[in-house]
C-alpha cells in the first residue's frame, strides 16, 4: 500500500494565467509523480461575486460554471467542462479529487423578502435583544440563470435561521428568523458565543427537512455529474451534525462505497471539541489537526519553544487514524482570516513531521510547491504585497513518503531543540526505512536506532543538506547530523 497524501490545491489568491481548473490538469502527471493521491478543489459553484470570489460565498451549488449567473458564467476557477476535465486528468493519473462542500450558508439572494426577525447578541447568541419585528432580506434564491435545470427547488426564509443584512433599514446586524421551525437557533458543535450556528451571510437551517433532502439530492448529482471520490467539509462547527451523518450515510448507501471525506472543524485551542465532533459523528470524517497546525505556528514564532511537546494536545497524538495533518492552508495564509503562518525557516522541519511519521494523513499547500504572490489590506486597512516562495525540499520529502516511509517508527523526542525519529523499512518497499533528523537551535546530533538490517549500509541526507555518510553500526545504530535550524532526511544510499 502506498502511503496516502493531499494537497490543498488552490489559495486564496490564485491569479496566475491559467485558470486554476486548466493547472490542475496540467499538474496531474507531476502531482502522481510526488505521491499524491488525492487533491483538495476549491468550491466549484458559482459565488456570490462570480468571476472573482474564491467559492466561499456560495450562490447556486447546481451552478459549476455553466450559467451566466451573478455577472460571469465562469466561476473564478473555470468553466464546468474545465472541472470535470480536471477531475478527469487526476483519476487517469490515479489520484482522487475531493469536492468543497459549504453547507453552512448561501449569499447573493436574487428576491427579497419580508421576514420576522429578531437580534441577538452577538457575543451571546442565545441572547434576543428586540422584540420580533420585520425586515426586508435577501432570503429568496430562485436562480434565473439556471431556469430550474437539474432543480427546481426553491430556496426561501423558511430555509434559513438568520440572516446579517437588513435591506429595508441598510443595517448589519445577526437577525434571528422567526419562521415555523423555532426562534432561535440549531444546536450546533460550537458553543462560541453561547450558539455558534450563526456564521455569515443566509444561514442554512437543518431543521427544515425540505432543505436536507435538497442536499441529499445534490450530493447524488456532484458525484454523477463530476465523479469525484469525495469531500472537504467547510466550517462543520457551525453545523447541525445531525445532518452531516445523514448526508455521509446517504452518499456511502447510495453509491455503495465509502467516500473520503474530511472535515474542517477549526480549532486551535483544546482538542476535547474536536474529540466530542468524533464522538458525535461516529467517526464518518477525518478531521484537520488545526492544533497540530498552531503548535508548528507557536514554534516558529518561539526560539524557547520545547519540541518535546510538538504533538502535544494534538489530534494526531490521540487519534492518528482520523487526522489530517497541515502546515498551513487558505485561512491561515498571509492577510486572511485566521493568518497564523508558519516561518518559512520552519516551513521544511514541519512538513518533514507531516509526511515521514506513521500518524495521519498530511495535506500538502499549493504555495508551498507552486509559490504565490499577492497584494491585499491588511486589519488596518494597508496595502500589503505578500510573496510566499516554494520550497523544492517538500516535494523531495513527498517523494521520499511515498517510497522510503514506511515500517516502524522510533521516537527521539529527547531535547529541547533537537529531536528525531527512524522508520525500519518494510519488504514490500524497496530500500525503505529512513531516519530524520531536526533542530531549531544550533546544529544537532543525535544517537538512533533504525534497525539491525541495516547494518553496515551506508545513508545519506537526501535533502541535501548534510554532505557527509553515515554508517549504520551492527547493532541497528548510527549518530544523525543536522544543521542549526534545519532538518536532514537521511535514507539507504543506492548505487
Amino acid at each position: 500500500m502506498q502511503n496516502q497524501t493531499l494537497i490543498q490545491f488552490f489559495h486564496w489568491y490564485y491569479n496566475e494565467e491559467q485558470n486554476l481548473w486548466t493547472k490542475v490538469a496540467a499538474e496531474a502527471s507531476h502531482l502522481k509523480e510526488i505521491g499524491i493521491t488525492a487533491v483538495w478543489l476549491p468550491p466549484a459553484y458559482k459565488s456570490n461575486n462570480a468571476a472573482y470570489d474564491v467559492g466561499y460565498a456560495v450562490y447556486d451549488l447546481f451552478d459549476l460554471g455553466e450559467f451566466d449567473q451573478k455577472g460571469s458564467v465562469n466561476t473564478k476557477h473555470g468553466s464546468k467542462d474545465e472541472y470535470i476535465k480536471a477531475i478527469e486528468a487526476l483519476h487517469e493519473n490515479g489520484i482522487g479529487a475531493l469536492a468543497d462542500a459549504v453547507f453552512n450558508h448561501k449569499a447573493g439572494g436574487d428576491e427579497l423578502e419580508k421576514i420576522a426577525v429578531r437580534t441577538v447578541n452577538p457575543d451571546d447568541r442565545t441572547e434576543f435583544t428586540s422584540d420580533v419585528f420585520e425586515i426586508q432580506a435577501w432570503t429568496k434564491f430562485t436562480f434565473p440563470g439556471r431556469q430550474g435545470k437539474y432543480s427546481e427547488f426553491i430556496w426561501n426564509h423558511e430555509c434559513f435561521s438568520g440572516v446579517d443584512w437588513a435591506e429595508d433599514l441598510k443595517k448589519t446586524a445577526i437577525y434571528s428568523i422567526q419562521n415555523y421551525l423555532g426562534e432561535g437557533f440549531e444546536e450546533v458543535p460550537s458553543t462560541e458565543f453561547g450558539n455558534y450556528d450563526y456564521l455569515m451571510f443566509n444561514d442554512i437551517d437543518y431543521r427544515n427537512r425540505a432543505v436536507i433532502e435538497e442536499l441529499k439530492y445534490w450530493g447524488e448529482w456532484i458525484v454523477e455529474t463530476t465523479k469525484v471520490d469525495g469531500f472537504r467539509l467547510d466550517a462543520v462547527k457551525h453545523i447541525n451534525p445531525d445532518f452531516i451523518v445523514e448526508w455521509i450515510d446517504h452518499l456511502n448507501q447510495k453509491f455503495n462505497r465509502q467516500f473520503f471525506i474530511v472535515a474542517e472543524d477549526w480549532n486551535v485551542v483544546d482538542r476535547e471539541g474536536q474529540l466530542k465532533y468524533i464522538e458525535i459523528t461516529g467517526g464518518r470524517t477525518q478531521i484537520f489537526d488545526s492544533l497540530l497546525h498552531h503548535n508548528f505556528f507557536l514554534a516558529s514564532k518561539d526560539e524557547e519553544f520545547d519540541m518535546r511537546t510538538i504533538f502535544d494536545g494534538t489530534l494526531v497524538q490521540v487519534k492518528p487514524d482520523l487526522a489530517v495533518t497541515f502546515v498551513d492552508n487558505h485561512d491561515s495564509q498571509p492577510l486572511q482570516a485566521l493568518e497564523s503562518y508558519v516561518d518559512f525557516w520552519f516551513r521544511p522541519l514541519a512538513y518533514a513531521m507531516i509526511l515521514l511519521r506513521i500518524q495521519g494523513i498530511p495535506c500538502l499547500f499549493f504555495p508551498d510547491l507552486y509559490g504565490g504572490i499577492y497584494d491585499d489590506k491588511d486589519k488596518e486597512g494597508d496595502e500589503v504585497h505578500v510573496e510566499l516562495v516554494a520550497i523544492p525540499v517538500i516535494e523531495t520529502m513527498s517523494k521520499i513518503r511515498t517510497a522510503l516511509a514506511y515500517g516502524e517508527q522510533r521516537d527521539y523526542f529527547d531535547h529541547g531543540i533537537c529531536v528525531g525519529w527512524t522508520r525500519a523499512g518494510d519488504e514490500e518497499h524497496e530500500n525503505s526505512g529512513l531516519a530524520v533528523l531536526l533542530s531549531t537551535g544550533e546544529e544537532g546530533y543525535k544517537e538512533m536506532e533504525i534497525g539491525k538490517h541495516f547494518a553496515g549500509k551506508t545513508f545519506v541526507d537526501a535533502l541535501g543538506y548534510r554532505q557527509q555518510e553515515v554508517i549504520i553500526d551492527e547493532n541497528g545504530w548510527a549518530e544523525f547530523h543536522c544543521n542549526a535550524g534545519s532538518v536532514s532526511v537521511w535514507v539507504l544510499k543506492v548505487g
